[in-house]
């Protein structure tokens, strides 16, 4: 009788999971064969988090698990066991520093898991536009999310996840707010732990700014309209701001356990990721480990920069927590070539697990 009943409910899921591939391929097939480098804005929403996906050349969709999965892929949460923190640092080229954080809980309900990021830079000068002469002013920019994911499994080999997320970016005296959505499944076959992953990063509407250059506070006036609604013997000097994207991303992928014994592991995984300003790329990347030691390397093609990384670990168990400390490093191409020229000039990231 068990049977009977169970029989049409795990057959059922298995064609949602087919449809939802069903569904994503035509996306796929319809993309655009250019870049649209510089269409998109939100870069930082591009940046990768977790050391330990990065130096596995970002293929890593289909091998997160846990709190770092919330920017990932957020059906990686369900298997979060009690409660885990995430904090990571990112030291990118030109002193940009990016900090991400996230802590996951368990419920009766699914994994729960608040985010929090923010890209950040030193003062700049301002320069007039005519003479490049420095005004004495300096500015800044930055940018920061504030997420809530939930992942649950819906059976014992196929798990969904869910986030939302506030957007704001700051440029000087300008601002602009937005919201986005990912969305992620995972479902693990049974045979050598191979894990197909599926996500959705950053799904929103188009964004843009308002800027009042004549201070007379209306925006996107019309400039043929021939009308001085501030009074200043000029006629309105404010145009309709162009809109932007989002750095929409779906990525695809599959892991294996190559090998496995008590002091050893070697997992593979192979990813195509596909974002709205750029071509396709193709990421793969290994994780050898000894015992509390982890070793990784990946390599993305069809990108310009940060094509090739490498990554170490060390699992440490305490009294408190399960703490997992990862370093991961990027080449960073002709960018990295053109700089000052000392080791490691590229980008660097460090981060902290903790496992409650």
């Amino acid at each position: 009788m068990l049977k009977r009943i169970l029989g049409p409910i795990q057959l059922g899921k298995k064609l949602i999971f087919s449809l939802i591939i069903l569904l994503i391929i035509p996306t796929l097939l319809q993309a655009d064969i250019f870049a649209k480098v510089g269409t998109a804005g939100l870069q930082f929403l591009k940046l990768g988090v977790d050391a330990r996906g990065i130096g596995m050349g970002g293929a890593y969709t289909p091998y997160v698990k846990g709190a770092s999965a919330s920017y990932w892929n957020p059906a990686g949460l369900a298997y979060t066991n009690g409660s885990e923190l995430f904090l990571n640092h990112l030291e990118y080229v030109a002193d940009i520093n990016y900090e991400y954080a996230t802590y996951a809980f368990t419920t009766p309900l699914g994994v729960f898991a608040l985010n929090g990021s923010v890209l950040y830079m030193d003062w700049m000068k301002v320069y007039e536009e005519d003479n490049l002469k420095w005004t004495g002013e300096y500015f800044t920019c930055s940018d920061m999310m504030a997420g809530l994911s939930y992942a649950t499994n819906l059976t014992d080999k196929f798990a969904v996840g869910l986030t939302g997320k506030y957007l704001r970016q700051n440029l000087d005296e300008y601002d602009i707010n937005g919201w986005s959505v990912d969305l992620g499944t995972l479902y693990n076959t049974g045979w050598k732990d191979l894990t197909i992953g599926m996500s959705l990063r950053n799904f929103g509407r188009d964004l843009k700014y308002e800027v009042d250059n004549d201070k007379d506070g209306l925006y996107n006036e019309d400039l043929f309209d021939l009308l001085d609604n501030d009074g200043d013997g000029l006629i309105d000097e404010d145009g309709e701001e162009l809109e932007f994207q989002i750095p929409m991303n779906f990525s695809l992928g599959a892991a294996i356990n190559l090998y496995e014994s008590n002091m050893q592991s070697l997992n593979f995984v192979a990813q195509l990721d596909n974002c709205v300003d750029r071509l396709e790329t193709y990421n793969i990347g290994a994780e050898y480990r000894i015992g509390t030691f982890f070793l990784r390397s990946g390599y993305q093609f069809n990108l310009d920069c940060q094509t090739f990384s490498f990554g170490l670990g060390w699992k440490i168990p305490t009294s408190i927590a399960i703490l997992d400390l990862d370093f991961a490093y990027s080449l960073f191409g002709d960018l990295e070539e053109k700089m000052d020229g000392s080791f490691l000039t590229g980008p660097k990231r460090f981060s902290i697990k903790m496992k409650f």
